[in-house]
């Protein structure tokens, strides 16, 4: 099996959709010898800030010395960017024998082959990470945490960044509903971290905690971040108090999530292993997460973020108000059909001067004709471009020096274009 072909297997998976459950995650990592029981494992879940957290703890650990695997998903432009060892992807020819090992295995042990996308590459992802021998393995939840596949795991520490409203078709319409879902990675004697805020989600962690007898690590409580600089904050902790701390990340909410990361790195410090100051402000100063409020142009700025729920948009919101100034904003957005995308629009579509609406290349994608239509009750001026890249050079085309590009609503949208614009600006 090539490269090609490995890709081609684990997409047709995707016919099977969503189907939540731990039995068919189970087989798969059984039929592999359960390569996920050697991991050392931070499982972080929550709403929005998961891969911020995973990309500032690792980014910390790796300056440290420590060999650290990072799990996350969706990727952005290329597959094996989900899968990474000291920030390198997996390479291409292990994708492919351990896709090839891993349907071998499947056949020989009569499982049913009703498992889908997420279940398969989370069962590659524990195995390639065993192989690799790393020290630390942070894994991030895909969606939700009670069902998800991730949720086989036995970590050091447990972390619930934020939680708002997402995929509520299927986590529920309520934050309690939600929260109760999240925290359903919650494992007994494993300490829980939170920058949950809401007075409802917090009583819904304790309980959970309560139940499983375990510390419940608050945000706001228990440590805190406070912003001293732009991207610096002073950390204290249980203990610990470091101050003035560069974020290589930007945005205001990058505070919240690097004080999360210190926390997860003071419980690692009491359960004996070994993390210097050095390590936490080079790391934190050094760390790197595409696709969150990035800029990838100058003159005009061109931003990519991948905002896609109601939250992630207010953050975006803020920032764009705080944080740039600039005369016009062309903003390209693509959207999946199955988010709140009124609510997104509400937030972000009066920002822009000019709103393109455009469909990343995914079965989900909402068509940029009916993205557009929503968008006019927010925004006076709205363009049709399907394409994200045209969509994206039509706005370079209008925009001055002084203006800025905002590319958002997914993942997949900011994927479409991020490679395109990097190699663009660098020539």
């Amino acid at each position: 099996m090539n490269q090609h072909e490995a890709l081609a297997y684990l997409y047709s998976l995707e016919r099977f959709g969503m189907v939540f459950g731990l039995e068919n995650i189970h087989r798969l990592l059984q039929v592999l010898g359960d390569p996920h029981r050697g991991l050392k494992v931070i499982h972080v879940g929550g709403t929005n800030g998961k891969g911020s957290v995973g990309a500032m703890v690792a980014s910390v650990l790796q300056e440290e010395g420590y060999r650290v695997g990072l799990y996350t998903s969706p990727h952005l432009v290329s597959f094996a960017e989900r899968i990474l060892v000291n920030g390198v992807p997996i390479p291409w020819e292990e994708v492919a024998w351990l896709t090839e090992l891993l349907c071998r295995r499947v056949v020989e042990n009569s499982i049913p082959s009703r498992f889908t996308f997420f279940d398969f590459t989370t069962a590659i992802a524990m195995y390639y990470l065993s192989l690799q021998k790393v020290d630390f393995a942070i894994v991030e939840v895909g969606l939700g945490g009670r069902l998800d596949s991730t949720n086989v795991v036995d970590p050091l520490v447990t972390v619930v960044t934020t939680i708002d409203r997402d995929h509520c078709e299927i986590l529920g319409e309520q934050l309690e509903d939600i929260a109760r879902e999240k925290a359903g990675i919650v494992k007994p004697g494993v300490p829980l971290i939170s920058g949950a805020t809401q007075p409802e989600v917090i009583a819904v962690l304790e309980e959970v905690c309560r139940a499983k007898k375990v510390p419940l690590l608050l945000l706001g409580r228990d440590f805190r971040g406070v912003q001293t600089a732009p991207h610096t904050l002073t950390f204290h902790g249980r203990a610990w108090i470091y101050k003035d701390i560069t974020i290589g990340l930007a945005g205001f909410y990058q505070i919240a999530n690097a004080a999360i990361a210190l926390e997860v790195l003071e419980v690692f410090v009491e359960a004996g292993f070994r993390v210097k100051r050095e390590s936490l402000y080079q790391g934190l100063a050094t760390v790197r997460w595409p696709g969150r409020l990035e800029v990838v142009h100058s003159m005009p700025h061109v931003i990519l973020d991948g905002a896609h729920n109601p939250a992630a948009a207010k953050s975006l919101k803020r920032c764009l108000q705080e944080e740039f100034d600039y005369r016009r904003l062309y903003m390209v957005m693509g959207v999946m059909a199955d988010k709140e995308v009124v609510a997104i629009l509400a937030e972000l579509a009066p920002l822009a001067d000019l709103l393109i609406a455009t469909s990343p290349p995914h079965p989900r994608a909402m068509s940029a004709q009916a993205l557009a239509e929503i968008a006019r009750r927010y925004c006076d001026e709205v363009k049709v471009i399907e394409d994200v890249g045209e969509g994206v050079a039509y706005a370079q085309a209008m925009a001055d020096k002084d203006d800025i590009i905002v590319v958002t609503g997914s993942f997949f949208t900011v994927g479409a274009v991020r490679d395109q614009l990097i190699k663009g600006n660098e020539r």
